[in-house]
Parts: structure tokens; sequence; C-alpha cells
């Protein structure tokens, strides 16, 4: 798809968009219309007439997979699949081998960029703008403001040749002034880095629409330097169009709906947020660098896209699903050792990660473990599952019952403290710190694992429900009712025969099925401080623990609250279904 226009006439051919006609609040309205859309599996929406702003805006466009086919199609992960091939039968190169790959060449030599004049993003030049005037979404009553939910922030690296496009939220303070919502271990945050440490300000260009493909280059966890831009050409399937323009020192995307454009000054912050996100809690106000805005490129009839998060499954679940469909052949290219690899979803994506691993001498695979620890994006993962067996991640029961009745936790279990943690995940002493974990499970299987829990509950337990073959979920006294309970918990005898324990705030909702418990129990547990044992020792600097191992997954009173809808709003919606959906009856499926 070249631009948005073209994939919202896509989705019209298919009768996959639905225009709104009636007037919506972007404020808490529009986000809880899309969330209950998104939940029936239902089509994209475009609202023609937002509350307080000219400019219509669009949602869920993303929020299914035929849509994100539709989008992008196969060809990006076919090219993918044949570059990695072509790197194992390619060496030595021949005549007859590389007439072989005739189209795969040919196709390479669509990507990159080319330069345009009368670009649609430059048919209106506010040099007067007022962000307020966009319909810019307040997605959670708790939330700090209005925030772009899908904006491609382009920087340029002060003393390299090196871009970095990203999607960081961006919150509006005033009509020209926004927050920019750096977290550790992103590429535009590098580049402020270097632009402050030279008292510099840096210049920052914010886009909103253009290529579908600029979403998910934005998104995707590329090794630093690599050309975000060069990702997006590739799904594109041609060389993206840019334009210049005078005084203006980035190119802008020529076929984008808005361009922003202004500086991040050095040393200056401002409290942003808070803002529900995609773990499905509000993240907490910090303080975060600025945009002085200083002039917006727009076409004449922008449409002003836009996205919701919160608790999974929201739309960048499934863009995140489909990245790591393109790029998991790659994962075998850069760590030869590791057979697949995925990050979890339902947990957040950074807080669970698991990889099918060769283990060809003894050991490899713990080397292997630190070797994706470091690996770019995945160096902010806080739990890592291993095996060797070769069983299908996306299948998480069978693969915790694959890891539990091969590990020998004395030796298999690794915790390490005082390391950097995702921004977004509170569970750790304090933001952006925390510990990791890492559980193997190697070799041949050395237990049987329990499926059904019998017998009298552990002493101070309510509810205990087995989640899968190995797995019990406990709930008993709250965090701040008995914070020693897990500790007493992995010594007691009723829970003996478990290998894995996790104590949780609800146990018959977390062993429901394996989206629950990735949520219940992953984002809820920093292992540097919940993991528990009945029996730990220090043997040659390790702790060795012995099972059952508890992790204690109870909510922590400095925890942020989970992000839930206003009462009032969604009374409002019920009341108003059939104004905008006409001819359906309130809380009618589409």
């Amino acid at each position: 798809m070249d631009d948005l226009r073209q994939l919202l006439a896509a989705l019209r051919a298919e009768g996959d968009l639905l225009e709104i006609e009636a007037e919506a609040d972007p404020r808490l309205e529009i986000p809880e219309i899309h969330r209950r859309v998104i939940a029936q599996g239902g089509p994209a929406l475009l609202f023609r007439r937002p509350k307080g702003s000219s400019f219509p805006v669009v949602t869920n466009l993303f929020g299914t997979a035929k849509r994100i086919d539709l989008a992008f199609g196969k060809r990006p992960l076919d090219f993918v699949k044949t570059a990695v091939r072509a790197s194992h039968e390619l060496l030595p190169p021949t005549p007859g081998n590389l007439w072989g790959f005739r189209s795969f060449f040919r196709e390479a030599l669509k990507v990159g960029t080319r330069e345009v004049a009368g670009a649609p993003v430059t048919e209106v030049v506010e040099t007067e703008p007022d962000l307020t005037r966009l319909p810019a979404l307040t997605q959670w009553p708790e939330d700090g403001g209005p925030f772009l939910t899908l904006p491609l922030v382009y920087t340029e690296h002060p003393e390299k040749r090196e871009h970095n496009l990203g999607m960081y939220r961006i919150q509006i303070h005033e009509a020209r002034r926004t927050g920019v919502h750096w977290q550790i271990g992103k590429g535009g945050g590098f580049h402020h880095h270097v632009a402050e440490s030279k008292g510099e300000a840096l210049p920052v260009t914010v886009f909103l629409g253009g290529p579908p493909a600029l979403v998910i280059a934005a998104i995707a966890p590329l090794p630093e330097g690599l050309p975000e831009l060069l990702l997006a050409s590739l799904l594109l399937g041609e060389k993206l169009p840019l334009t210049r323009v005078p005084g203006q020192g980035h190119r802008l995307v020529a076929g984008a709906e808005f361009a922003i454009v202004g500086k991040v000054p050095p040393r200056v912050r401002r409290p942003e947020g808070p803002f529900g996100d995609h773990y499905g809690y509000y993240s907490l106000a910090h303080d975060y660098p600025v945009l002085d805005v200083e002039r917006v490129y727009r076409r004449r009839d922008a449409i002003f896209p836009a996205t919701v998060v919160g608790k999974p499954v929201q739309e960048d679940f499934l863009i995140g699903d489909f990245l790591q469909e393109l790029l998991s052949p790659l994962f075998p290219v850069v760590m030869p050792s590791v057979v697949s690899l995925k990050t979890y979803g339902d947990a957040g994506f950074h807080s669970l990660a698991a990889a099918v691993v060769k283990d060809r001498y003894g050991r490899e695979a713990i080397s292997t473990a630190f070797r994706i620890l470091g690996e770019g994006q995945l160096a902010l993962t806080k739990f890592l599952l291993l095996t060797d067996a070769r069983v299908d991640l996306d299948d998480f029961r069978t693969l915790l019952e694959t890891v539990l009745s091969r590990c020998r936790f004395e030796t298999d279990l690794f915790v390490v403290s005082n390391v950097a943690m995702d921004t977004l995940d509170y569970t750790g002493p304090k933001v952006n710190e925390g510990s990791k974990g890492v559980l193997a499970g190697l070799g041949e299987p050395i237990r049987d694992l329990p499926r059904a829990f019998e017998g009298a509950l552990p002493a101070g337990a309510r509810t205990a429900a087995a989640f899968c073959g190995g797995a019990l979920c406990v709930s008993g006294p709250s965090w701040a009712e008995d914070r020693d309970f897990a500790a007493r918990l992995a010594r007691d005898p009723a829970a003996a025969a478990w290998p894995l324990v996790a104590l949780v705030d609800d146990a018959d909702a977390a062993a429901k099925d394996a989206r629950s418990f990735l949520w219940h129990v992953f984002t809820r547990f920093e292992p540097g401080a919940d993991v528990h044992a009945a029996k730990a020792e220090v043997v040659r600097n390790q702790v060795a623990r012995t099972a059952p191992i508890v992790l204690d997954a109870r909510m922590k009173p400095w925890m942020p609250g989970v992000v839930s809808p206003d009462p009032a709003t969604v009374a409002l919606v019920e009341r108003r279904w059939r104004e905008y959906f006409p001819a359906r009856g309130p809380g009618a499926r589409l």
C-alpha cells in the first residue's frame, strides 16, 4: 500500500471499513468505541466528525490478521526467507546460483528512497501551528492528556549518517509543545543523548500516516544504526518517496498525512503521563524531553491515524506478531545456535521470551541465553525460557511443560539483579531498573509432572488451580497483608509436588488459559525480588534453588493500577451505539 488513502480504499472495497458520521469525542469516547469493535474482530473505523477537530480520525487499521495481510501481503516475508537462503547458498557465488536468485536481486534493487516533487504532505504549511486542533486521543480516564498514538518519530544522528524512525508516544502539552517518550534503549533517545552532550537541540520530524510500512518499520526491533526507512521500502515493495522542503533539514515522507517539525532542546524536561500502556496498566508520570514545534506540513484534507493501547489483545499485539513472523527467519542467521525465538505479547513482549536452541555441547544453551539477552531490544527481556526440544513456541502450555519436565533448578535457573529493565515495567525497585531470569529445560525429561491439584490447600491459601502440567496457580493473602507468604508457600508440603507455583491474586483467572496466565504472572513479578524456593544455597557463587519455585506475582503497592474504562463513557457509548452504527442495537456485533 502506497499510503493511508490506498489502504482505506482497499478496506472499503473489502467491506472492512465503517465510516461513522455521528460526532464522537476523541477524549475517552472514540477509544471506548474502538475497544468494543476490536474485541469483536470488527472493521477499521473512520470517524468523520471528531469533536473539536476538522480532521477525520481512523483507528483499528491493523486490528485483524486479515487487514495486516491486506496492508503488507506475503511478499516481505518471502523476500526475507529468500535473503536467508541466499546467505547460505550464494557462498561461494557461481553464475548458476546467482542466476537462480535473479528475482531476489531485482527486488533488492527496489529497496531504498527516492526524491519526488509536489508531495501531498506539503499541500498546506502551518507556520503558526496549534496541535490542540488535532483529534489526538485520550484513551483512559487517568491518562495525563491527549496523545499521538501512531507517531512516526524521525531523527538523524548528530555526528553520523544514520537515522532512526521510532514510535514513541507524543503527549500534547500545549499548542506548540509536546512530550517525547524516549524510553531507554531507543534509537531516537540515543540521538538526543549525543546532541544534548554537545549542548545542541535535536531536529525532530513526527509523521502521521503515509505508507503503512512505516508503522511496521518504526516498531521493528532493528539493530542500532540499521535504517528503518530501508525496512519500510522493503515492506512497500518500492523505493520510499521523500520530498525536500526549502529550509527544512529532514526530507519529508511524501505520502504522509501530517509532518510535525521542530526541535528537542537540550536539558529541558517536563512531566509526561500517566498513560495506559500495552501491558494493561498505567505507566506513571516521569520527566521526559519536550519537542518545540516550529511548523506543521499536511495534506489539504488530512486524515488523522490513531490506535488504542491497553491490556492485550490490541492492535499492537497483532502488529507484534506480524513482526515476529517477518523477522523470525533472521534469528538463526544472527544467532546460529537459535532455532526459533518468540516474545509474548500477552505479557507485554519484554516481560517474557522463549527460545528453542541447540545444545551441541555441554551448557551451550546457557551461552546462547546470554547472547539473546544482549541482542538489541531483546536486552530488555525480563524472563527467558530455553529448551533444546523441538517445541512450538506458540503453544505456551506445551512449552512450559517441556521446560519444567527437564530443568534442574539448582543449575538451570539463573537470576541476574541490578540490570536495566523496560521503562514500562514497574515490578522492579525503580523505573528502568530490575533483574532478569533464565530457566533452561534441556535434554530428556527427568520428572513426571502433576496435572491436577489434590488434597488440602497450602496453609493460608484460598484457592489453587493447575494451569498446566507442573505449574500451579495459588491465591492467598495480598502482598500488603502478608509479604512473606510466598516464602512460606515454597516450603509448604502441600505444594511440594509442583515444580512451579505462581502466587497470584486470582488463581482461577490466572489458570483459565495461556493468555491469562502470561498476563497475570509475567507482568507482576520481578526475578530479583519475587523468586522463592523450598531451599536455596550458594554453590560456586550461584544460588542453587530447590523446587518448588514460587513466583510472587501478586500486585505490589507501588505498581500502577490496571487500566479500566470510565463508567460514564461506557454508558454513553452503550446509549449512542445506534447513532454510530445505524440499524444496529446497543452492543450489537458489527
